[in-house]
């Protein structure tokens, strides 16, 4: 019999918004599912969770539950997924179809976001085509009657890519690839102590069954000697070549050796390469005490790095903006993302993309591959090859354009600057330029540039730098004084080590210095030569692009803070943290991390703080503490960035809420300080800094045998590198010095996040608040 008590829709453009992962579970599913149940409610919607997956959606009742506000609190640092995910054989069938179809309209749900995998979007896609047949089908068997499917005549579907493998097309990451990659990366660089230590070989297998995303971006960031992906197989002769490679490092005085392979890895004729087939062949052929590691699971496991947790959040947020906006016409979409925007793709288009790279790898069409997956896919592919073997005498450039090229960093240190460099220096040496090490940045190269017996200005071998991918700090020194110190000096280093470009890695003072250098050139003619600029802060605030190398791991590092503050807060129960970050009159690092821990507020230098801000901010705590009905992570934080007030310290606003709590709820205050800097640098960071460093290189070579005046007239020959929108570009210095840096405040006038901190405030559910009298009004071009 049919039931009669359908809930009707809601009235107007709202809906009841289900949402479910699925799949293989990867890290920041829960961030995604958070920003779902959350946005959906802000919008006056209602958000159901669906439990398990798919086998959720076929058995109904009870696996599909309302969500309130409070039901997904402190999801976002959670591994794994919480709604839980399941295999389900009954989907995959009409009559599983039909059922899950049932529970959907008795629920009143008439819109789904998914989070899962291709096969997962796949299938939701069959579902939404089915959807009207399988209504009919209900009320001609009279599981419904017309009434109950009149207004259900849509489903409205979005996806959510979570996976590990990062193997959908379209999108430049997938939610959990860069937590996998971490994972990855810390066991890699684990391993490396002991290779080193016993001057073994280690073969180390990851996942990845058609993609070799996680293999690529291994070899990468950790700069091992040889690696195996599905996409592009090794050369017929591979087992002769990689004993080659390995053999030519250890000649140059290398101790380890790593080999990294992917699952799915193979040769030409798609005969499978196995870690046991090459740890024999070092052990043999190589002569190599060889070892092999495989990770496994340990890959999907652990909190969601900080990207992950941004990206599930603004793709969450999206998605439900996506569900509002549907009509019956729209294709379902996928939430992806392109270099630093969020962008909405056809759902059907992505996946088929994504299934022809598997067709081409089986007609061995290994070129057609490649081509499927992103742009980035084969530039970082190419990256790898030209920085990590040795000996590639076909990329020798002729004597006549080979260039001596000056390295420094200026700046504070920040994570990923050593990559960027040791790639530059493999580049240079693939190519036949000279290298050369300008230390301790300009003040080092002012005062001890004719040192003896070693100066500042010294040569760099393939060997000194080979060993500084996942290094953090900077192992050639960095140092903020600027080259005005003393320009003459300066200018006359240059021409006695005769200085043909310059590459610059730093935040805001490395953009100053090559300014200052740029306007020197009226004279002095040894500063006209091409230069670049790779932008690397944990503030994230230099102009001309809106990703600095080291923020990423600067964020991970505050997260990991934030995370054991909230622990401790939410074990005492009402605790708030008030932590302090860095990030100077940017307030890039507070928001973004705000973003990624659920922050229940973040005060920035653009905003300011005002005593409004902190009154309802504290009541905003007490109607908090007072629904809190004894659930758990109950631990609240508030980011406060270093130069937001200079009148209200984290130690003042912490005492502030503690006298309002009156003993209700207590406040402490944390100061992560130079922390933030990071250990080890992310693998965003350094597979980033690795792809800008050849790009950059690859720029100032387009320079060679060009006279000083043909050099000083384009303005292209200063520059600096950087993502703007979905695009990385190179932009002259001399229009972003003029048009697009806010000097007295040491940031880009217009600053691409600023719209994020609406997103901070409505997740948290913080009332809006008037701003202080002293912020800048910041327009957004977005």
């Amino acid at each position: 019999m049919a039931p009669t008590n359908t809930p009707a829709p809601l009235e107007g453009k709202k809906r009841r918004i289900g949402v479910m992962t699925s799949g293989g579970d990867s890290p920041g599913m829960n961030g995604a599912v958070r920003a779902v149940v959350r946005m959906a409610i802000h919008n006056k919607c209602e958000a159901y969770a669906i439990y398990e997956g798919y086998d959720g959606l076929v058995k109904g009742g009870d696996m599909i539950k309302q969500m309130e506000w409070e039901d997904v609190r402190g999801f976002c640092s959670e591994g794994g997924t919480l709604i839980g995910t399941a295999r389900c054989m009954e989907f995959m069938q009409r009559p599983g179809r039909l059922q899950a179809a049932k529970n959907l309209v008795v629920k009143g749900i008439d819109a789904l976001v998914i989070c899962g995998g291709d096969g997962s979007l796949t299938g939701a896609d069959k579902f939404r085509s089915e959807w009207q047949g399988l209504l009919k089908e209900l009320v001609d068997t009279k599981e419904l009657t017309d009434t109950d499917i009149e207004p259900f005549q849509h489903l409205n579907i979005v996806g959510l890519v979570g996976s590990i493998d990062n193997d959908l097309s379209m999108t430049d990451a997938t939610i959990g690839c860069y937590s996998s990659l971490a994972r990855i990366c810390e066991a890699v660089d684990s391993v490396d102590t002991t290779a080193t230590s016993h001057q073994r070989a280690f073969v180390i297998e990851v996942m990845g069954r058609h993609c070799g995303w996680l293999a690529l971006m291994t070899g990468v960031a950790t700069g091992a000697d040889f690696i195996f992906i599905p996409e592009e197989p090794p050369k017929e002769n591979w087992e002769e070549e990689m004993c080659q490679i390995v053999k030519k490092h250890r000649a140059l005085g290398k101790r380890k050796t790593i080999v990294i392979v992917c699952e799915g890895a193979h040769d030409q004729n798609l005969k499978k390469i196995t870690p046991t087939a090459v740890k024999d062949l070092l052990s043999k052929k190589a002569g190599l005490d060889t070892r092999i590691t495989t990770l496994g699971h340990v890959q999907r496991g652990g909190t969601p790095s900080a990207y992950d947790r941004m990206l599930s959040t603004l793709q969450g947020v999206e998605a439900v903006k996506a569900v509002m906006e549907a009509t019956p016409e729209t294709p379902s979409p996928v939430i992806c993302i392109v270099e630093n925007k969020i962008v909405r793709r056809s759902l059907l288009e992505a996946v088929a993309q994504t299934k022809e790279v598997a067709t081409a790898i089986e007609a061995k069409d290994f070129d057609r591959a490649m081509e499927l997956r992103d742009a980035e896919f084969a530039e970082y592919y190419k990256a790898y090859q030209i920085t990590t073997a040795a000996d590639q005498p076909e990329l020798m450039l002729p004597e006549k354009d080979r260039m001596r090229i000056g390295i420094i960093h200026v700046g504070a240190p920040a994570g990923g600057m050593n990559a960027a460099t040791r790639a530059a220096v493999a580049y240079c040496l693939a190519r036949g330029h000279t290298p050369i090490a300008l230390h301790n940045g300009f003040p080092g190269l002012i005062r001890h540039h004719s040192d003896e017996p070693l100066g500042a200005v010294r040569e760099i071998k393939w060997l000194d730098a080979e060993g500084w991918a996942s290094k953090g700090g900077s192992e050639i020194g960095t140092n903020r004084g600027l080259p005005s110190e003393n320009l003459e000096v300066v200018s006359k280093v240059f021409d006695k080590y005769n200085i043909q470009g310059l590459f610059v890695v730093g935040g805001f003072e490395a953009f100053t210095a090559v300014s200052e250098l740029r306007k020197g050139r009226d004279h002095y003619s040894s500063f006209k030569i091409p230069m670049v600029v790779l932008p690397a802060t944990i503030s994230n605030n230099v102009p001309g692009t809106e990703y600095s190398i080291g923020s990423d791991t600067c964020l991970n590092a505050l997260i990991q803070y934030c995370d054991a503050c909230r622990q401790s807060a939410s074990a005492s129960r009402r605790r708030v943290f008030v932590i302090e970050t860095q990030g100077g009159e940017s307030g890039y690092i507070a928001t973004i991390a705000g973003l990624s821990i659920g922050a229940l507020a973040v005060y920035t230098p653009e905003d300011g703080i005002n005593i409004k801000m902190l009154d309802k901010d504290i009541d905003h705590l007490r109607e908090v503490f007072l629904k809190d009905k004894g659930q758990g992570r109950a631990g609240k934080i508030i980011l406060v960035n270093e130069k937001a007030s200079k009148v209200y310290s984290v130690q003042i606003i912490a005492d502030m809420i503690a006298e309002a709590g009156k003993g209700k709820f207590e406040s402490r205050h944390g100061v992560p300080g130079h922390f933030q800097q990071g250990t080890t640098p992310s693998p965003m960071d350094r597979v980033r800094a690795v792809r800008f460093g050849v790009k950059s290189l690859q720029h100032l070579e387009s320079f060679a045998g060009k006279s000083k005046d043909e050099i000083d007239e384009d303005p292209l020959s200063t520059v600096v590198i950087g993502i703007k929108g979905a695009k990385v570009l190179f932009s002259p210095m001399d229009t972003v010095e003029k048009k697009e840096t806010d000097w007295k405040l040491r940031r880009p006038k217009n600053e691409f996040w600023m719209d994020l901190k609406d997103t901070v405030d409505v997740l948290s559910g913080r009332p809006k608040v008037t701003k202080s009298h002293h912020a800048r009004g910041t327009s957004l071009n977005h």
